[in-house]
């Protein structure tokens, strides 16, 4: 990455954290160079509490001293206090600006739990419902891909953009979750334009770095599952 000569940045943040992926992408993209300050996971460290007293999670981003907060607010500000460096994260035109915008947001809002709720439910009826609302879901977006993408490789066209950061950080975890469930989500005959996305958005170079390994995350889940099931200490 280029050194962002005389800028001071760093993110806090954890490895597994989809939320966190997504701000190193988007400071991967403008070749921005900063320092990753993991959080031990578990804990929330005195400078997070300091950064982030509303919501106290991560990441946050600091930039000069002063924290940004919240995924997608990074990634815009990112953008936006880099503007010369590398392509434009979100469309210049207010439209189509607003278009990304709310399916970041139905993302975030209707996507994102339904597959909270897939991971963990308990029996074959929870499991089959979660999976029918995550498939819908992915399918919306397969359909919104061919209006945002104009017939190129990224929800932002030629480059990764806004909703595809907003998207792509959950592949990692949605192949943990497809494993362990025993199940296909991106299905190549049911989303083709998802799936050939997705495998598009896994290779490149402001992803690949810091994309967690699927099984490296399974590793994770099956360990705070144990430690949520151990009684606590006296």
């Amino acid at each position: 990455m280029a050194a962002a000569t005389g800028i001071e940045v760093k993110l806090i943040g954890t490895w597994p954290s989809p939320f966190v992926l997504r701000a190193r992408i988007a400071l991967n993209l403008k070749g921005v160079e900063y320092e990753f300050l993991q959080e031990k996971l578990g804990e929330k460290s005195e400078l997070l509490l300091r950064s982030n007293p509303v919501y106290k999670k991560i990441p946050v981003l600091l930039h000069h001293g002063k924290p940004i907060c919240e995924s997608m607010i990074i990634v815009e500000y990112v953008d936006e206090a880099w503007p010369a460096a590398g392509r434009a994260i979100l469309p210049a035109d207010p439209y189509e600006r607003a278009l990304h915008r709310f399916w970041a947001v139905y993302i975030d809002d209707k996507l994102n739990p339904s597959g909270a709720a897939l991971s963990k439910a308990q029996t074959e009826e929870a499991k089959v419902e979660a999976v029918g609302q995550v498939i819908a879901g992915l399918k919306l977006l397969d359909e919104a891909f061919g209006r945002l993408s104009n017939g190129k490789g990224f929800f932002g066209g030629d480059d990764i953009g806004y909703v595809d950061i907003a998207l792509g950080c959950f592949l990692g975890w949605l192949k943990v979750t497809e494993k362990t469930c025993g199940v296909k989500i991106i299905d190549d005959e049911k989303m083709p334009l998802l799936a050939g996305w997705a495998e598009r958005f896994c290779a490149h170079e402001a992803v690949k770095a810091v994309m967690p390994d699927p099984e490296r995350l399974e590793e994770f889940a099956r360990m705070r599952a144990a430690m949520s099931k151990a009684p606590p200490s006296n």
